[in-house]
């Protein structure tokens, strides 16, 4: 197919095309009950997945703070404290509101607490914010097993009752979490589907986030077999959430996860942040931003930025401008070059593009065909519009 260019945009791993033509719409309607969370087109969340003073008492003070995080080119900050919103505004940024329910945040204690504590539990968390405007959304709890989708059915509805319009936030598990019963696995279910099924239709979420760090376990990619998890996991989370028409996050990793890991590079955060896009993802959160366990931070132990910080600036930069572009469009296919990086993945042709070609060395000296992942979208006008992602952290692809 040949496509009339009125504007190329180029980025470290990314190429927009835009083109006439028309698409046939293929959406389908949500349940009811499915209410998405919506906010201004023109703020692409972009969350330090990190407590602004710490999980646990004495709480820090950190010398890079919300300034830090602003400057960094992050657009929501997380998770803050009520008096930490004035900053916010000043400095433009939304915000998350950190837990408050409980002494152990990652899980909460809604499962411990009846639905009339848990309406009461929200409805002050709501109240201590004052109505400040940079407010997005309240934390909830991270990774929950099904056994704890009905008290957070509850926190959500409680959300929308006494604060309309924003968003309880809950993030998931990835797919490598154990599986099987409730009471003996982290998922409670025997895949990763049922999961997120029963996720959207036992707690009703406004948006589905997700983390997956298989990125840097995969050594930069190297070992397919968990290279393969974090394909799978975005192009699932991305099919259910267009099922139920939901946006989805992603949480990457802008550390060094673990010891025997892949440390940050430009070329494996730029990675994360753009297959999140090409899939037609609606925010892109890293996980995290001060060091405390984990090495080659964006904050150190000393509270100094390191060249971390410097890469995920760039990154954010990148982000926040296309970000507002991408809210507009709607995502109609996520294809990828052949062969592709792993298996199983939905290859080209696409429904715009036939086929893409590319080479590390267009003078001949390497036969190197780096893999291409390929966004297709669409406007409101009928506009559509393409986004390739190469796949290589080693080398440059010209398509």
């Amino acid at each position: 197919m040949t496509f009339p260019l009125i504007r190329r945009l180029i980025c470290s791993v990314c190429l927009i095309v835009v083109s006439c033509g028309v698409l046939a719409a293929d959406d389908t309607a949500p349940p009811a009950a499915i209410q998405p969370f919506v906010h201004s087109p023109d703020l692409f969340p972009i969350l330090p997945w990190d407590v602004l003073h710490g999980w646990k008492a004495p709480h820090r003070n950190p010398k890079h703070g919300l300034e830090s995080i602003a400057e960094c080119n992050f657009t929501l900050a997380g998770f803050v404290k009520p008096e930490d919103l004035p900053l916010c505004e000043k400095l433009g940024l939304a915000a998350i509101m950190a837990p408050s329910v409980s002494d152990k945040p990652w899980f909460g204690k809604w499962r411990e607490m009846s639905a009339e504590e848990i309406d009461r539990a929200v409805k002050q968390m709501v109240a201590a914010t004052g109505g400040s405007p940079a407010v997005l959304g309240y934390f909830i709890m991270d990774e929950p097993g099904v056994p704890a989708f009905p008290a957070l059915a509850q926190a959500v509805a409680s959300v929308k009752k006494y604060a309309p319009g924003k968003l309880a936030y809950i993030n998931l598990f990835p797919s490598y979490a154990t599986v099987g019963a409730p009471d003996k696995s982290q998922l409670g279910t025997a895949t990763y589907t049922e999961y997120l099924e029963r996720y959207v239709n036992e707690v009703k979420p406004q948006i589905l986030s997700y983390d997956n760090y298989m990125v840097e376990h995969s050594d930069d990619l190297a070992d397919q077999a968990k290279a393969a998890s974090y394909y799978a996991d975005l192009i699932e989370v991305r099919r259910v959430a267009r099922k139920y028409g939901l946006p989805f996050w992603n949480i990457v990793s802008s550390n060094q996860i673990r010891k025997q890991t892949a440390i940050p590079s430009p070329a494996n955060m730029a990675f994360q942040a753009y297959t999140t896009l090409a899939a037609g993802g609606r925010g892109v959160s890293w996980y995290k931003y001060y060091q405390d366990g984990y090495a080659y931070a964006p904050i150190d132990q000393s509270d100094e930025k390191t060249p971390t910080w410097r890469y995920l600036q760039a990154v954010n930069h990148q982000v926040r401008i296309l970000g507002p572009i991408m809210n507009r469009l709607t995502s109609t296919g996520v294809f990828f070059t052949s062969p592709p990086p792993v298996k199983d993945l939905p290859p080209l042709p696409g429904k715009l593009l036939q086929q893409v070609e590319s080479t590390a060395s267009p003078r001949g000296f390497s036969d190197a065909r780096p893999p291409i992942m390929v966004g297709e979208f669409r406007d409101e006008e009928g506009h559509d519009f393409v986004m390739l992602v190469n796949l290589s952290l080693e080398k440059s692809a010209n398509v």
